[in-house]
């Protein structure tokens, strides 16, 4: 099977922030489980690191991106605010567009790697 090169970026948010593909994924798996700890678990990440990225990206932005429920009775639960539904659609309105401008350099990449 070859691969081919492909963009998988990073945005420096500030010195101490950053936003990546991983976090992006686990608000993506947060909107879909509705807990914090399953879509850590589909992710194959453990529920501290998990609640650890959640608590970093609710701190990041000026207001939370994740509401989360403490669990009781019947349990708890997560839920995307609208600015983590935009932080969503934001970075991957970014990916789209880095991707299709770097059409051509990626092609040009594939074609010089190892066969």
């Amino acid at each position: 099977m070859q691969t081919r090169p492909a963009l998988r970026f990073r945005l420096l948010l500030d010195a101490e922030h950053a936003l990546g593909p991983g976090k992006i994924d686990l608000l993506e798996a947060i909107a879909t489980t509705g807990s914090i700890a399953a879509a850590g678990r589909t992710m194959g990440m453990s529920y501290k690191r998990a609640w650890q990225l959640a608590d970093e990206l609710n701190r990041s932005f000026a207001k939370p991106l994740i509401a989360a429920n403490k669990g009781g009775e019947h349990g708890g639960g997560a839920a995307l605010s609208a600015d983590g539904e935009a932080v969503i659609a934001i970075y991957r309105d970014i990916e789209r567009k880095a991707k299709r401008v770097c059409t051509a350099e990626l092609r040009a990449l594939s074609r010089l790697l190892a066969k």
